[in-house]
């Protein structure tokens, strides 16, 4: 070792480097190793190195009484592996074994060798061709894989439950696997395992034998050889038959290995055990599905139960509450009927505090009005203020409840009146308007005032209208109405005359119906159209349009409606006799009636009264 060395050496001893931390993979035989034993519980590389070792220390073996019994030309149904020496490896043996023992066979059996030795060889049957025929076979892998599919010593049964129960599941299926797993064209071939065996092992197991490539085949037991064929049709017919037969031997063989993973399959006390846990598992879901649907239940007839229970006691509480107002109520009654009863004696005690037997009418009657209409505290109040200041308290009272009752009639009165006049413009609103001979020749005026091609016409002669209108109401023209109604008036020439014609007629005939109505003797000879209007002939001329006034005398009296009725009896009682112009007061309150028609009413109704009591009179 040099210095340079030593001083190297001593420097990496002195000053250690960092770890570093890095990924590392399993890779090359020993992961291979490690995969093997735990997927498939063996060693299968190594396993294949120790028998090949195995292989290279094992001698052959040399049955020459064995090789001198055979027939050359029986060769296809001799055992090539026991000719060879190899009798015991068989399928196990390499490439190099059967190389190995070839070369031995021919150093010790060639017909020269023996020979030399002063044995009398016959070359035409010798057994030498066996030895032959046995390498050609054995050395071509195809005539190889030909000849172990149908190797005579490979034991093709299967197991039966006799077997399963004197030995054992695994034991006596094991070797069955085992065996046929030499026909597998997938490396690596699962075991059964144990026991123990974890459940994804065994389903690999099982998923790989019901999915097995099997690469036996049978050509080696081919009843003729193509190449024999005369010609090219016979050889064709030959490979056809011996197609068929394979095919038949080979479907036969997959058949006897579902056989086999189904026997398995139905024995294995795994399997068993896998099926019941999936089962117990359903079962358990199952239940506490049930479960779940039982609590769920359980928890709806409890809230149910409970809702049943809150209205139960929710209706308690009301019943109780309803008797406990109907006890107040009662209470209050009561209480009410002895301050009425207090009331009533003080007032009675006391001469209803009036020496006037036309007072003591009317304070009976106060004290009545009085009893209605005050509460249990009120009339207590009203007790203490008669006891301290007497008539003067009563007095007082009395006033001022008139008074009340007077403001009440009159806020009703007004309300009702109100809503009389808010639906009565609604329906007149609504109602539509009929068109009299003045606002027919006040549409021909409009018309002519504004003709055609005036910016939005019909909209201008409707506000012209509602100008020049008089309406009792709120009743408007709108400019559809105005077009409906000249359209209606025009004729066929839409001339301006025709629809002054129009109007004319219209108002001649409304003045014939005024006239029949009313009863005037008026002669219809005096009475002629012209293009101005209505003209009298004989008589006052009167001007286009006016309507002449009828007499008092003549009007029909319109019927009271009930709510004209409820009206003068709110009035009547409002506005008493001793109020003054009494009557005008209450033609007031009437809508569309005067006071004439007020009196009217009024007398009728007397009558009605008095005719009424007679008659009662009269039944008695």
């Amino acid at each position: 070792m040099t210095e340079m060395d030593t001083l190297t050496n001593s420097w990496a001893v002195a000053i250690p480097f960092p770890g570093v931390k890095r990924k590392v993979e399993c890779v090359g035989a020993s992961f291979l190793r490690y995969y093997n034993i735990k997927c498939h519980g063996e060693d299968a590389l190594f396993q294949a190195t120790d028998s090949k070792e195995k292989a290279e220390e094992v001698t052959f073996e040399d049955d020459v009484e064995y090789l001198r019994s055979l027939d050359p030309k029986e060769w296809k149904s001799q055992d090539h592996y026991a000719v060879l020496g190899m009798k015991n490896l068989r399928n196990m043996a390499t490439d190099e074994d059967i190389k190995r023992a070839y070369r031995q066979k021919v150093l010790k059996h060639h017909p020269d060798k023996r020979k030399a030795q002063g044995e009398d060889v016959r070359s035409d049957d010798d057994y030498f061709t066996c030895i032959t025929k046995a390498y050609e076979i054995l050395g071509t892998p195809i005539k190889r894989k030909s000849y172990d599919s149908v190797d005579p010593l490979v034991d093709d049964s299967l197991p039966t439950l006799t077997d399963v129960k004197k030995e054992g599941f695994f034991k006596a299926c094991s070797k069955y696997f085992e065996i046929n797993s030499r026909w597998s064209d997938k490396r690596n071939v699962p075991l059964l395992g144990d026991e123990n065996s974890a459940r994804e092992q065994v389903e690999r197991f099982y998923a790989f034998w019901y999915e097995f490539d099997s690469w036996r085949e049978f050509s080696y037991l081919d009843e003729e050889e193509k190449e024999r064929g005369a010609d090219r049709e016979e050889r064709r017919w030959i490979e056809k038959q011996n197609k068929a037969a394979r095919a038949k031997l080979k479907k036969e063989e997959m058949s006897r290995i579902r056989n086999l993973v189904d026997f398995a399959y139905a024995n294995d006390p795994r399997i068993q055990r896998f099926k019941q846990e999936d089962k117990d598992k359903k079962l358990a879901a199952k239940r506490a599905r049930q479960d779940a649907v039982q609590a769920k239940k359980a928890e709806e007839e409890r809230i149910l139960k409970e809702a049943q229970v809150a209205k139960q006691k929710a209706e308690e509480a009301e019943r109780a509450r309803i008797e406990a107002a109907r006890a107040e109520r009662e209470q209050m009654k009561k209480q009410l009927r002895k301050e009425r009863k207090a009331f009533r004696d003080l007032c009675k005690s006391n001469n209803y505090y009036t020496e006037n037997d036309t007072e003591t009418v009317t304070h009976m009657a106060a004290v009545e009005k009085l009893c209605e209409m005050m509460k249990v505290l009120e009339l207590q109040e009203l007790i203490k203020r008669l006891e301290s200041d007497g008539r003067e308290a009563f007095l007082n009272t009395v006033k001022e409840t008139d008074d009340k009752l007077e403001a009440e009639r009159k806020a009703l009165f007004e309300t009702k009146r109100a809503e009389e006049q808010k639906v009565k413009r609604e329906t007149a609103l609504k109602a539509p308007i009929e068109w009299t001979a003045e606002m027919t020749q006040l549409l021909i005026k409009a018309v002519n005032l504004f003709p055609a091609g005036t910016n939005q016409r019909w909209e201008v002669v409707a506000n012209f209208l509602n100008q020049h209108s008089t309406f009792t109401d709120d009743k408007r023209f709108s400019a559809k109405e105005v077009l409906n109604k000249a359209k209606d008036l025009q004729s066929s020439d839409f001339s301006k005359s025709s629809l002054k014609k129009a109007a004319n007629e219209e108002a001649f005939d409304q003045f014939e119906k005024e006239k029949k109505k009313t009863g005037n003797l008026v002669d219809s000879n005096s009475i002629s159209k012209s293009d101005n209007g209505i003209k009298l002939v004989n008589g006052t001329s009167k001007s286009k349009g006016e309507e002449s006034n009828k007499p008092d005398t003549i009007k029909e009296e319109r019927p009271w409606t009930k709510t004209e009725q409820e009206l003068l009896e709110q009035a009547i009682k409002t506005f008493p006799v001793s109020t003054p112009e009494r009557w005008e007061k209450i033609a007031e309150c009437i809508p569309n009636r005067t006071k004439k028609d007020c009196m009217k009413r009024y007398k009728e109704l007397v009558e009605l009264v008095k005719a009424k009591k007679q008659a009662a009179n009269l039944t008695k």
